[in-house]
């Protein structure tokens, strides 16, 4: 087996498996070569997943018996970071909560990832997702002037402000430990990291340089300049011309003749410059438009499928996707230059074996 990797390499998380953004924490680690130890339950946690649950070693254990704690206990206390996803109080009442954990080894950051938080009147109530970004009024800016408010997906909340904060925190905890020596509790919760994604609207919209009114959101689509247009054969174009120089050089592109490109830009003139514009790309194929707007400053560029995004030209030329075992996926990121991280191969049980015999040895350095 090749050796890990990337400039995680000697860290040693325990996960416990859950499903959405503890998983994509633990892989965002191993990527980077931590050494990731999953404990899972028999039969898995329902959602396997080929990428995501990449470069693990997994351990399957009944972690509310006797034996299969004590066995989780032991990792506990030969591992660096402890990641886990359970509704606040669960930990606990398997007997593996931080209060048990962390004085077995105090140097134990334990990374809990929870949608409401540890604490609140919402605590223990069941989530998803949307149920986060609404609360939270991100959700509120999301969608079609007097229609529905559409979910990005699971990314704003399950992904940039749940998994992305958790991976953060639990490297800002390890800094802290350099100096301190001592480990802490990371409370990660989706409502925070998504109310901390939205502080440039929540900064700009007393000022009134930015709405969140869908009918006057600059970004969300309702201005000619940041929105997708549809093509003659239906695909789509995404334009985000927002500076002056990039406004004007769209319309040169697209064959919008005017002497005043910025009076085509005021909101006032949206919805005339968006009809404008719905016409002219409406008139050729998106193949037709990725060409004319080839090595332009316009910031126009396809709406591509996830499938075809695999073999663009720009992504492939940076290897953002790989191919291991068959499988293409997401190369590793961010980037490193000295000490660059890689797709980990499956761990073998010898791993959790050297954690065990490591145990008798003084507190490694991270």
């Amino acid at each position: 087996m090749s050796e890990p990797s990337g400039p995680l390499v000697g860290l040693r998380v325990v996960e416990f498996a859950s499903i959405g953004p503890g998983p994509h924490c633990a892989m965002l680690l191993a990527d980077q070569g931590a050494d990731v130890v999953r404990i899972d339950r028999a039969g898995g946690n329902g959602w396997p997943n080929p990428i995501v649950d990449r470069g693990r070693t997994t351990v399957t254990l009944d972690i509310r018996s006797s034996e299969g704690r004590d066995t989780a206990l032991s990792l506990c206390d030969a591992a660096d970071v402890l990641i886990e996803g359970f509704r606040p109080g669960v930990m606990e009442r398997l007997g593996l909560g931080p209060d048990t954990v962390c004085a077995r080894n105090p140097r134990l950051v334990y990374g809990r990832m929870t949608g409401w938080g540890q604490d609140g009147p919402l605590a223990k109530v069941a989530g998803h997702d949307i149920n986060y970004i609404a609360l939270t009024g991100a959700l509120a800016a999301i969608g079609e002037p007097g229609g529905r408010s559409i979910p990005p997906l699971n990314l704003v909340g399950d992904f940039g402000g749940g998994s992305m904060f958790l991976a953060f925190g639990i490297m800002a905890a390890l800094w802290e430990r350099e100096r301190s020596g001592l480990g802490q509790v990371v409370d990660a919760a989706i409502v925070d990291g998504v109310s901390s994604l939205m502080t440039m609207f929540t900064g700009l919209r007393p000022s009134g340089r930015i709405s969140l009114d869908r009918a006057r959101n600059s970004l969300g689509g309702a201005a000619p300049y940041y929105r997708t247009y549809r093509c003659a054969d239906g695909l789509e174009m995404a334009v985000g011309a927002i500076e002056p120089q990039f406004w004007a050089e769209l319309l040169r592109v697209v064959g919008i003749e005017t002497d005043n490109p910025a009076a085509l830009q005021r909101e006032d003139a949206w919805p005339n410059t968006i009809a404008l514009l719905d016409t002219a790309f409406a008139e050729s194929p998106r193949a037709e438009w990725i060409e004319r707007f080839r090595g332009s400053d316009a910031c126009a560029f396809p709406v591509l499928t996830a499938k075809e995004a695999e073999c663009e030209d720009h992504l492939s030329a940076r290897s953002v996707f790989v191919e291991v075992g068959g499988l293409r996926q997401p190369a590793p990121a961010p980037r490193f230059s000295r000490t660059p991280g890689a797709i980990q191969p499956a761990r073998s049980g010898e791993a959790v074996g050297r954690w065990m015999d490591d145990l008798a040895t003084p507190p490694r350095p991270v």
